[in-house]
């Protein structure tokens, strides 16, 4: 149970932390605006589409693993790129922890 509520946290933190970035890339208030409400609407579409529990579209287990591993994955370098270099390791580091336990107890 603490793992799966760990896991509902690390699946809002690619949008709050690709939402951060986008707003402290862009040049100019309209790229700002765009890339800062732009990349996290794109990683929840791509979530909720292959691989919420609702998802749309199956594309299997590894599929899923992969689509997760791009949006964990860009949070992470968003992070970084954002200069929250331990950040973005505490995150990747509470994501593959979380991963594994799930496949560990099939969660």
């Amino acid at each position: 149970m603490g793992n799966l509520a760990l896991r509902f946290i690390l699946e809002l933190c690619p949008l709050a932390a690709l939402g951060y970035w986008g707003f402290r890339t862009g040049n100019g208030w309209i790229l700002k605006i765009f890339l800062g409400f732009g990349a996290p609407l794109l990683a929840a579409v791509v979530w909720g589409s292959f691989v919420s529990p609702k998802a749309t579209y199956e594309i299997g287990q590894f599929g899923r693993l992969i689509i997760e591993a791009v949006v964990f994955g860009s949070a992470s370098l968003a992070l970084y790129a954002s200069g929250h270099t331990r950040l973005c390791l505490i995150f990747i580091a509470a994501a593959v922890i979380s991963r594994t336990l799930l496949f560990i107890f099939k969660s």
